[in-house]
């Protein structure tokens, strides 16, 4: 079984952006253009959230401190976006000052005491605080959990380590730091796994590119064991959403529950690697989770996407978001996020598709399959 920290454990290309469906760059405009503060912006989420917005004639303005992906934007049409140089947890000089902005989004928030700085500063000047969450504030696993289930809390309310056992509780303190600072004016999206073009984790990116290299291929658990993630591209659509409404409140953002499954996620893997001339000989073998177990093979970690659905996490790839899709949260189809994961990773130097940062390698899957045939026989 995989601990919670295993549980929790950036860049696009010009392929990610072709990928984009047409309406993303169309002339639906809102009917107010906005002027827009990003907290973050350069990583995965939120350049995607940033292109959506610019071609939908918002004014943005990027507040990091420069260290990732830095240069992100260069020498494409949003060269031009503002980017403000700071640290939120000790350097906010530039954002001081009376200017003002309609929303601010903040993707990088980790700690409440930063948080707490950073709106408190803006309360004010800004008619709209939207903080990216997790649907790891949960304090359980084994139910269906929906926005108004119990949130996990800290042991050290001051820490400033991040582990699998204070993640959700950071996360959980990080919302009701933004929630105190601006009251009314705030949405909370707690995403499942976010996954799609450009993610740097490869934590869904991980199955693509392991279908697509062909041959028999470990599987965990059952077909029907279920599992949830988002894609960036409708996460991103779905956070300006709110930010354009002026919608307010909390909200999950993942695929529905009962939409997804193991099964399901790795024969889209099959189907759009052969599609695209990969995939060769592919075929599953299925390897129950007691059987991992033994072998050590641990969910999410090594078997990315993937945890049994019993015990402690009776509920994953259950949790509820029917609040999310009443508000405005789309799906796009598995096998175009597939597709275009695939493509993606297809476009990436040959020695970051060497040494993915997820599941098992080469030698490690072959002895967990020679021994599973072992037993077998």
């Amino acid at each position: 079984m995989a601990s919670r920290r295993e549980f929790l454990s950036h860049s696009l290309t010009a392929a990610a952006l072709a990928a984009l469906p047409a309406s993303v760059f169309a002339a639906d405009r809102p009917a107010r253009p906005l002027k827009l503060l990003v907290l973050g912006g350069t990583g995965f989420l939120g350049p995607h959230f940033v292109e959506r917005a610019h071609a939908r004639g918002h004014t943005l303005t990027l507040f990091n401190r420069g260290r990732s992906n830095p240069t992100r934007f260069d020498g494409t049409p949003l060269a031009g976006i503002e980017q403000l140089r700071g640290d939120r947890k000790d350097d906010l000089a530039a954002l001081e000052g009376d200017r003002r902005w309609d929303a601010v989004l903040d993707t990088s928030a980790y700690f409440p005491g930063d948080v707490a700085r950073s709106a408190g500063l803006l309360a004010g000047r800004v008619g709209h605080y939207q903080i990216i969450s997790s649907i790891s504030v949960y304090a359980r696993n084994d139910i269906a959990n929906d926005e108004d289930s119990p949130l996990a809390t800290l042991t050290d309310p001051e820490t400033r380590t991040i582990t699998g056992e204070t993640y959700g509780g950071l996360k959980a303190a990080c919302e009701r730091a933004a929630q105190d600072a601006l009251p009314g004016k705030t949405s909370v999206v707690r995403p499942g796994l976010i996954v799609g073009p450009g993610d740097p984790t490869d934590r869904f990116t991980w199955w693509p590119a392991r279908v697509d290299r062909g041959g028999e291929i470990a599987a965990p658990g059952t077909p029907q064991d279920p599992t949830q993630c988002i894609d960036v591209r409708d996460l991103a659509a779905f956070l300006l959403h709110l930010i354009e409404q002026d919608t307010t409140g909390v909200f999950n953002a993942d695929a529905a529950p009962g939409t997804l499954t193991m099964g399901g996620l790795l024969d889209s893997c099959v189907r759009q690697a052969k599609a695209a001339g990969g995939a060769p000989d592919a075929r599953l073998t299925w390897l129950p989770a007691d059987f991992l177990e033994t072998q050590d093979v641990k969910a999410w970690s090594d078997m990315p996407v993937w945890i049994a659905p019993v015990g402690e996490y009776a509920g994953f790839g259950r949790t509820r978001v029917d609040r999310a899709v009443a508000a405005g949260l789309t799906h796009r189809p598995i096998d175009d996020t597939v597709r275009d994961t695939l493509t993606w990773w297809r476009a990436q130097p040959a020695e970051r598709r060497a040494a993915p940062k997820s599941g098992l390698s080469p030698e490690r899957e072959a002895a967990v399959l020679a021994a599973w045939h072992a037993r077998s026989s």
